[in-house]
């Protein structure tokens, strides 16, 4: 007997991969999807819901801004402003002076250097002054007992050695 049923295709035309392509990969389209351009307050993330939103209110500013400016009323606006009005608007733009600093000329010439303000030797550990006549009054005074393990912090290596001007004063007069 003959047989009417015709035969399968071949496993391997059906499953083709670049027949498929990437819709095998993909999950299914059920008609919803995220709009990106969507800027509904609803979809917002990290945002209120938008009735919050509309519980807050509005707060105005503390104070009127440009209400006495050249130019809120019709008449004004079709005025215009005239230069000198506008020039006695404009705020002057305040700036530092130059060559007030340490290593701001250049070359630097004319400049005090930074050795000079702080001195060359470098201070060891710093404690309070035991003599009654290094003391001063404002307490920066202190006294240098020499490098203390060899590990200074930043703050103790950035002290040095200066010669206080009192001390030049005494002995100016001594001699």
């Amino acid at each position: 007997m003959s047989d009417d049923r015709s035969e399968p295709a071949a496993p391997d035309a059906a499953l083709d991969d670049e027949a498929m392509g990437d819709e095998v990969y993909q999950p299914p389209d059920y008609g919803t999807r995220d709009d990106p351009t969507d800027v509904d307050l609803d979809n917002a993330l990290g945002q209120g819901d938008l009735d919050e939103t509309l519980d807050e209110g509005y707060s105005p500013p503390e104070k009127p801004l440009a209400v006495n400016d050249y130019g809120t009323t019709a008449a004004e606006q079709r005025e215009r402003e005239t230069l000198d009005q506008r020039l006695a608007e404009e705020v002057p733009e305040v700036s530092e002076p130059a060559g007030n600093g340490i290593g701001d000329q250049p070359g630097m010439a004319g400049e005090p250097m930074a050795a000079e303000l702080s001195g060359e030797d470098r201070a060891g550990r710093l404690v309070r002054a035991d003599n009654e006549t290094l003391r001063r009054t404002d307490g920066i005074a202190a006294a240098d007992v020499g490098i203390d393990g060899g590990a200074a912090g930043a703050e103790e290596a950035a002290m040095h050695l200066a010669e206080d001007e009192q001390e030049e004063k005494a002995e100016d007069f001594g001699s």
